[in-house]
């Protein structure tokens, strides 16, 4: 039921902010608040452009559930795709490039629905979902309007479609 915020510039004044929320102390660079009863959780999922190398590497390596709704969604692409999603999520060396169209939007859309579970299993439930672009998708299997499988398939052909038709 509490929430907390810290905002810093560089990796020295988010510790600093983070300390001052573990102690519960006041810190300019901090607000606290708490939930209301009534709001439930919406998740909202990106499109391209929310990624970074080794986005998902850490997660793999320290959750075996995220590990394995990675591996579910591997599965479920490898059918339309041409490389190792593991690999890429994992930066490994030769892995396909992330700034392939047809590479990053599948890693994206593996990553949403992953963390999704994720955080289920934590017990955070939406009541909703939206996105944008992957997100749409990744939005529409996790509110199960869409099967794994279909969802998969769908960001991995249009992630095809978009890269053929813009030549990238």
């Amino acid at each position: 039921e509490h929430r907390a915020v810290a905002v810093g510039g560089s990796r020295e004044e988010l510790l600093e902010a983070l300390e001052a929320i573990a102690k519960e102390q006041e810190h300019p660079a901090t607000a606290k608040s708490r939930a209301r009863a009534t709001q439930a959780p919406i998740f909202c999922f990106p499109g391209q452009g929310s990624q970074w190398q080794g986005m998902a590497a850490q997660l793999l390596e320290a959750s075996p559930l995220f590990e394995r709704h990675v591996c579910e969604c591997e599965a479920a692409l490898e059918p339309h795709i041409d490389f190792s999603l593991r690999e890429v999520l994992n930066g490994a060396p030769g892995a396909a490039s992330t700034d392939r169209i047809e590479v990053i939007q599948p890693a994206l859309f593996a990553t949403m629905v992953a963390l999704a579970r994720l955080w289920e299993a934590c017990g955070v439930r939406p009541v909703g979902t939206v996105g944008h672009s992957q997100g749409e998708i990744a939005a529409a299997h996790v509110a199960g309007a869409l099967s794994l499988a279909d969802a998969a398939k769908i960001a991995a052909l249009r992630s095809q479609l978009i890269s053929k038709l813009t030549g990238a």
